[in-house]
């Protein structure tokens, strides 16, 4: 018997800028794990909804956690979960924490415009956080912590299956791709990262907050959003 062989191998600017204010399955067939694939129906054919709902009861179902013992509510994400375009933040702060939604606030004007000036309202895209749960006086979640809710943000990911992902600061950036390094040296660059057998380009760049604190570094997180419209314009992608 002579065994078939399965090939499994891969085949604008500163006038914009200036308004960018702080006020502002495994399956019979081969399938290409090292490239970028195209969204299958797979996830139109589940309810989402549904699948959403039942990882926010696994976070939920934590135990013996400091961030979900100090904080008011669980945030897990909100926007189009249909988007190709999902967002990862950091972690929710009191304003999220206290309506159990995303990027309230200052912090929320601010991303608002940075999508706009790339022609995308927020509403259009899906946003979430690295973690799901407020850190006690909005600090810096540890590692400990940053690995712990990795497991659900994957999975979060495999649910919205988004053909990009913007990864805003550093904890989101470890969450999702485990670079634990000074985010001012991986921003800026595409990456991909491979869940469930499926490859998905990521951008890295600053998160708002930190813009606010330091707006000086906003040419860069500039740099970031129109490569990530020019990605946006080669995949064809509408939002």
């Amino acid at each position: 018997m002579i065994k078939k062989v399965i090939n499994q191998k891969g085949k604008l600017d500163e006038q914009l800028l200036d308004t960018i204010e702080p006020n502002f399955v495994f399956k019979n067939k081969p399938i290409n794990r090292f490239n970028y694939i195209e969204n299958s129906n797979d996830n139109d054919q589940t309810n989402k909804a549904e699948l959403l709902e039942n990882l926010k009861k696994q976070i939920n179902s934590i135990e013996n956690c400091n961030l979900k013992a100090n904080s008011e509510n669980l945030i897990l994400g909100d926007g189009n979960i249909n988007s190709p375009i999902m967002l990862i933040g950091e972690a929710p702060g009191a304003e999220e924490d206290k309506t159990s939604t995303t990027f309230k606030g200052e912090v929320g004007e601010l991303l608002n415009k940075m999508l706009l000036a790339i022609e995308i309202k927020r509403q259009s895209i899906y946003c979430c956080y690295a973690i799901n749960f407020r850190p006690p006086e909005d600090r810096k979640p540890t590692a400990q912590e940053i690995r712990r809710y990795s497991i659900f943000l994957k999975e979060h990911i495999s649910i919205i299956d988004p053909k990009i992902i913007i990864l805003m600061g550093s904890s989101a950036m470890e969450a999702v791709t485990g670079i634990n390094s000074k985010i001012s040296s991986e921003r800026g660059k595409w990456k991909e990262t491979i869940l469930k057998n499926k490859s998905y380009p990521l951008m890295i760049s600053y998160n708002p907050s930190y813009l606010i604190r330091f707006p000086e570094n906003k040419k860069y997180s500039w740099e970031d959003l129109k490569k990530i419209k020019q990605k946006i314009d080669e995949m064809k992608i509408i939002i």
